[in-house]
């Protein structure tokens, strides 16, 4: 990502409703003494991204470890427990305090569990697998979370607070598996993991992009990991890459109060999602990393008259495996050697590009979304409106060829002509935005795509990044955006819509 298009995305997240939903707030909950003491300690938030991108307003260093942690699973059913695995620089208490994300009247989160004051200690680095660069924890169970049977399903932070002030956080999901609602937004654990590159301490950490040369130094692919594990902290303060938009396209969600149940991508693989009880699945951002398990439910849904919306861009582009963790517990470990040999393939092919399986590219993401990766913008550029006649752009005031500041960055997907869709389906290209790439290469072409099947079904994909920031206060903010955003989902849920 260039440099002006992280600044947007990142100046997204420190803003209003995004910073509030990151856990920074409490707002209507009594607290007790000791924690009232807490938080009038003085929060020093890290001002700069770290090598991923991400602006973390926490206190921690992977380097100095004051206060870490990471959850058991990527989401819990209401009624069942999830644990928390916490390490502290030095011995002593710590407190864990669990956030929902969601409207609130503004607010952005809401305080919905205090833990008692927990003894912490220091937990290891495991060390690294010498085959596959695989960092996997075994700290014990610091903490258990027995999740009310009457919570809503949604996306939660847990924030841990040492003594000493220091605050760090993971996220996890709420899920509630026999709620039938009209969306399921799905969070993207899997490509969390992939970027995080946790620990950020000069010599061990390693994602499934890059990890350190001996001289301390951030290398590339070379040094890169070929298995991440979910058992592990976040890199710093525990925010994932982009995590922003996810955050961002909840928020959207509850403000206009649409029925949304939440689950994680790896609940798409555990087969814990049956399409059947929403309207529409939605991808809230960035969505790389997917299994065959995890494509064989969304194209099952699909076919079957389930909407899908992709609100962010490059999406469905790794083929993964989800492997077992060192103490056997399935679906922990992220598996993908991508332009490596694969020692083991799966029953789907070895873990490469989709685009790149099988002659004539028959699982390429564009055959599926209508459109697919094709670059990253060397700086935020307009998105510029096609189609302004269609349902989706009414209301919005729109014309062919107006511009939409800064809609599109970060990353960006385009129709590729040589790729028809692999179904029946009248496809709808809803914007032509030209830019440069990072490496300065032009003649790049962004594209918002809309397809819809003879029973109706739609598939759409946003095709940028900042779609989901354009839903919320943040650099793009949009109202056309949003409204026609509202278009999308008003269709999807309406009888006459499916």
């Amino acid at each position: 990502m260039s440099r002006s298009a992280r600044r947007t995305v990142l100046g997204a997240l420190t803003l209003g409703a995004a910073a509030v939903a990151a856990g920074l707030s409490i707002p209507g909950k009594a607290i007790s003494r000791p924690r009232r003491e807490l938080y009038r300690r003085p929060f020093d938030p890290v001002p700069e991204p770290d090598p991923d991108g991400l602006l973390l307003p926490t206190n921690v260093t992977d380097g100095s470890r004051e206060i870490q942690g990471y959850a058991s699973a990527t989401s819990v059913n209401a009624g069942d427990s999830i644990d928390f695995h916490v390490t502290v620089a030095r011995p002593q208490p710590f407190t864990v305090t669990v956030y929902r994300i969601g409207h609130y009247a503004g607010a952005g989160s809401r305080l919905m569990k205090v833990s008692e004051e927990l003894a912490g200690s220091p937990q290891p680095i495991p060390a690294v697998g010498r085959k596959t660069g695989l960092i996997d924890c075994e700290w014990p169970v610091a903490w258990t979370l027995r999740v009310p049977a009457d919570w809503s399903s949604g996306l939660f932070l847990a924030v841990f607070e040492s003594r000493d002030g220091h605050r760090a956080s993971t996220p996890f999901v709420v899920r509630e598996d026999r709620r039938r609602a009209d969306f399921l937004l799905v969070l993207p654990f899997t490509t969390y993991a992939a970027y995080n590159m946790w620990p950020l301490d000069g010599r061990t950490g390693k994602s499934l992009y890059r990890g350190y040369r001996a001289a301390g130094s951030v290398g590339g692919p070379a040094e890169r990991a070929y298995q991440v594990s979910f058992n592990r902290p976040y890199s710093r303060g525990g925010r994932p890459k982009l995590f922003a938009l996810d955050v961002a396209a909840a928020q959207w969600l509850e403000t206009n109060g649409y029925d949304v149940a939440y689950a994680s991508g790896v609940d798409l693989h555990e087969g814990r999602i049956d399409p059947d009880r929403y309207r529409a699945l939605v991808f809230s951002g960035h969505d790389e990393y997917w299994s065959s398990e995890m494509r064989d439910v969304l194209e099952k849904a699909f076919r079957t008259g389930t909407h899908c919306a992709f609100l962010g861009a490059n999406n469905v582009y790794w083929n993964i495996r989800l492997d077992a963790d060192r103490r056997g517990r399935a679906g922990r470990v992220v598996t993908c050697y991508k332009e490596h040999p694969d020692p083991t393939p799966g029953r789907s092919g070895p873990t490469m590009l989709w685009r790149n399986m099988g002659e004539g590219r028959p699982h390429a993401e564009a055959r599926l979304l209508g459109v697919q990766y094709n670059g990253i913008p060397k700086t935020p550029v307009p998105l510029v409106v096609r189609e302004a006649g269609h349902w989706l752009w009414a209301g919005t005031g729109v014309r062919d060829g107006d511009r939409i500041r800064n809609l599109v960055g970060g990353e960006a997907d385009g129709h590729d002509p040589v790729l028809p869709l692999g179904y029946d389906a009248q496809q709808v290209i809803l914007s032509n935005s030209p830019y440069t790439d990072a490496q300065g290469r032009g003649g790049k072409v962004q594209n918002t795509s809309l397809c819809v099947t003879p029973k109706g079904t739609i598939m759409f994909a946003a095709g940028t990044f900042h779609w989901p920031l354009a839903l919320v206060d943040s650099g793009c903010t949009d109202a056309r955006i949003q409204r026609a955003t509202r278009n999308l989902f008003d269709r999807m849920r309406s009888p006459s819509g499916r």
